[in-house]
């Protein structure tokens, strides 16, 4: 039997491609979501099928076969190759030949709405997403165009809502709702006015960002860029090869252990633009210069965490880096809740004392990290004297790196 995986448009026959439309009329079997099937002309004779479950549409194609049918069609709506069940499907198809035919995309079909084109759009599927996975925010932050999927908690309304919230109200937001279908209605204005709304379900929204965040590829900021106080403070220099040693990903969840007042946090959360940076700090003025630094830096995926570790370590999601600024004597606990969350996590400590660096290579050693390496940053400033410039040293940190090396 001939399968023939297509793109169905997006609620209106006129959207079909001419090769799915002929597809379709040849087709003895239609198996796609009732929303979908029910959208597909009237003449159309073969048998339909309402599954969207992969298996269960296997079994349809399937029975199909054996009841001597030789050519069925599996529609889904708008493309196959944009964020569409073909994904799961397709590696499931393996009974029968497989043709792939495209269909009109939900950001294309937006974009000629408005009469514009959509190459630079960034595309966010939020459907069906938890926070832990879309930040709404720090996508937008540092795009031009932000194309996104909406769905369950993250409705338009909602992500209005939190543009608001971060000071982003202004920006210039365009929801198109039922696209193709008769009761397509597509609303544009700014985030504060459309937060209260409310919009259908079957929902897609845009949103332009005319001066995006400029991406950050190094860290090591200035350290008069951060509000200080009398709470220590990792330097520079110690900073940027602390990150080095880290090398944070873009997406990952960071715990910064010890946070003080934030400068790595900082650094943490623009580095990883795209994941979550919880800061955990147990001293008040610490904590409160935390706040400061991160409405400073205005991160919405920075998370400050007042609290002791390792106990406050416990509600945290599973980290992929952990920076280790101070440990309160708790280093060896800190390490084991690291690697209880994720036995393959990166860790950096940085220490001053020679007992706190026998201590930490005693416990990578012991807990069975890998990959264990150790630097002194040792960093002199230059200091005008008179006509003349004088180096100035600050004391030497030690920074430790090591891999959790699974369970």
């Amino acid at each position: 039997m001939k399968i023939t995986l297509l793109g169905g448009g997006l609620g209106n026959p006129d959207t079909l491609t001419l090769a799915a439309w002929k597809a379709l009329q040849n087709a003895q079997v239609l198996v796609g979501a009732r929303r979908v099937l029910e959208s597909l002309p009237k003449e159309l004779t073969g048998e339909q099928y309402p599954e969207i479950a992969p298996q269960k549409i296997v079994s349809r194609l399937k029975q199909a076969m054996e009841e001597g049918k030789t050519e069925a069609c599996v529609v889904l709506s708008g493309d196959v190759g944009f964020y569409s069940g073909a994904r799961k499907l397709l590696p499931l198809l393996d009974f029968g030949p497989v043709e792939v035919l495209p269909g009109l995309s939900s950001p294309q079909y937006l974009a000629s709405r408005l009469g514009m084109p959509w190459q630079d759009y960034h595309l966010v599927s939020a459907h069906g997403l938890g926070e832990d996975q879309v930040d709404p925010v720090g996508e937008v932050r540092c795009y031009p165009e932000t194309f996104f999927l909406t769905g369950g908690q993250f409705t338009p309304q909602s992500i209005c809502r939190r543009l608001v919230q971060e000071g982003l109200g202004h920006l210039p937001v365009t929801v198109g709702e039922n696209l193709s279908y008769p009761e397509e209605t597509i609303t544009r204005g700014r985030a504060e006015e459309l937060a209260e709304r409310e919009f259908d379900p079957l929902s897609v929204m845009l949103v332009e960002n005319p001066r995006p965040a400029p991406l950050c590829l190094t860290g090591g900021l200035p350290d008069d860029c951060f509000l200080r106080g009398k709470a220590p403070m990792t330097k520079q220099e110690v900073r940027a090869v602390s990150l080095a040693f880290l090398s944070p990903g873009e997406r990952d969840t960071l715990w910064d252990v010890g946070a003080g007042t934030g400068s790595v946090s900082v650094e943490l959360a623009r580095l990883a633009r795209k994941g979550r940076v919880y800061a955990v700090e147990c001293g008040e003025e610490a904590f409160s210069l935390l706040e400061e630094n991160k409405r400073r830096f205005a991160l919405s995926n920075l998370f400050p965490v007042q609290g002791m570790a390792p106990e406050a370590l416990e509600v945290l999601p599973a980290p992929q880096g952990v920076f280790i600024g101070g440990s309160k004597g708790n280093l060896g606990a800190i390490l084991q809740a690291a690697r209880k969350k994720n036995p393959h996590v990166r860790v950096v400590i940085n220490a001053i004392a020679l007992e706190t660096v026998h201590q930490a290579l005693d416990e990578l050693t012991k807990q069975g990290f890998t990959n264990i390496r150790i630097s002194q940053v040792a960093v002199s400033r230059g200091k005008e004297v008179g006509r003349y410039h004088m180096m100035t040293a600050l004391n030497p940190v030690y920074v430790l790196g090591g891999e959790g090396g699974g369970l």
